[in-house]
């Protein structure tokens, strides 16, 4: 059993280290570091999406025929987001692998071209493996922080492909991947176009402007 971890002024035995460590660099980034969160969507294949949730006119739930249409041609789509303004990275590849994975990170350094760089991701072969260990090896200056098993809510890239999806794939049909990669890219320059920094835990409660009010009367 691991030992008490410290979460801020919270401490006890069900924190365990890797969480911790993970939370803290959501809410206390080391100085100078960028925190980006990385993942892949996918294999996603050209077929015809259904609308995203909503109401329709005359107040029904919207529907959409189920599509269990797949062939060979499918997509992988690469995706990170940086913490503390929302702008997020993408990259299309045929396969996920250490080789796209690799490009992806370059991607990454690029766009954070100063200070150390956390990236908070999941613990698969591609990214652990000994071309990538050798890469990173080359690359100093990025450091992952591996999530546990079964917590992928650590990981705020995984709500950022709910937006994605709206926006990129939500009631749109494709034809083959370069449709997918062309959406991808689109839905990429517009999230980034409004987005906001990612703060992690719940927002503090709005103030109640009124009041009630009880007056006895003796």
């Amino acid at each position: 059993m691991a030992s008490a971890a410290v979460v801020d002024d919270e401490q006890g035995p069900v924190l365990r280290p890797k969480r911790t460590h993970i939370v803290g660099l959501y809410t206390q980034p080391p100085a100078g570091a960028t925190v980006v969160c990385a993942d892949e969507l996918g294999p996603v294949s050209p077929r015809t999406f259904g609308p995203a949730p909503g109401w329709s006119i005359d107040g029904h739930r919207i529907k959409a025929p189920l599509e269990y249409s797949r062939g060979p041609d499918k997509i992988w789509v690469y995706g990170s987001i940086r913490v503390r303004d929302g702008q997020a990275v993408t990259l299309t590849a045929g396969s996920r692998n250490s080789v796209n994975y690799q490009r992806f990170l370059e991607m990454i350094e690029q766009a954070n071209p100063t200070g150390d760089i956390h990236v908070i991701t999941d613990n698969l072969s591609s990214h652990n493996s000994k071309s990538t260990r050798e890469w990173l090896a080359d690359h100093p200056r990025i450091k992952h922080a591996f999530i546990p098993v079964g917590a992928c809510w650590l990981n705020l890239q995984e709500p950022w492909w709910r937006i994605f999806r709206r926006e990129a794939l939500a009631g749109q049909t494709f034809a083959d991947h370069t449709e997918i990669d062309q959406a991808t890219r689109q839905a990429t320059a517009a999230l980034n176009a409004r987005a906001r920094p990612w703060v992690w835990g719940r927002p503090a409660p709005k103030p109640r402007t009124l009041r009630r009010r009880f007056i006895y009367h003796l």
